[in-house]
């Protein structure tokens, strides 16, 4: 029989993802995970498989934890409710205490090289896949006449995620929440009625 693991998986995550928010993909080493995470090199190799697939695993937390509000924001009642709850929603999660500011898929996304490249190209189908949730959503307000007939769902949902990153940026860069929810107000301003 086994010895049972000596760390927790769940604190393990949150340490790793930390790290890779605070630092990026690359520039967190297996040593920096090893020694934050308190196990050794075999041990996190039995754990995780490997730096990418826990890389994985933390992103898909945070996707579903530090930015479940995706999820809810899209079942709102109007494009605008979606919009309006996805801005704010993001500026909060960029700017909230203890986390590093701005967000861990875009602070590692940005800086990779070509050596992880499928790092890369996991962020960019995420990022994507979010982009292609909202255009849905509002696809379907736009066939319910929540939208004007002249709006272009495509073009709306580029615009809240194109926002929604850039605010990302601007946290990162040390904008504060109230900053970002400025940027918001102004967003909204040019949501068609």
């Amino acid at each position: 029989m086994g010895r049972p693991r000596e760390f927790d998986i769940d604190k393990a995550l949150d340490t790793a993802g930390e790290l890779f928010w605070r630092n990026g993909y690359e520039r967190t080493s297996l040593s920096d995970l090893t020694e934050a995470i308190g196990i050794t090199p075999p041990s996190f190799y039995f754990a995780f498989g490997n730096k990418e697939k826990l890389f994985k695993q933390v992103v898909d937390r945070y996707q579903s934890g530090h930015l479940g509000f995706f999820g809810e924001a899209l079942g709102l009642p109007t494009a605008r409710a979606v919009a309006e709850r996805l801005l704010y929603g993001f500026a909060d999660a960029y700017t909230t205490k203890p986390h590093p500011p701005g967000c861990l898929v875009l602070n590692c996304s940005l800086p990779c090289t070509d050596d992880a490249d499928s790092v890369r190209q996991d962020l960019a189908d995420r990022r994507k896949a979010a982009k292609v949730a909202l255009r849905k959503r509002l696809k379907r307000s736009k066939s319910d006449g929540d939208l004007p007939a002249d709006a272009n769902p495509d073009t709306l949902a580029r615009y809240v995620m194109t926002v929604g990153w850039g605010m990302a940026v601007e946290a990162q860069s040390g904008a504060s929440r109230e900053d970002l929810y400025r940027t918001v107000k102004l967003a909204l301003k040019s949501w068609p009625v």
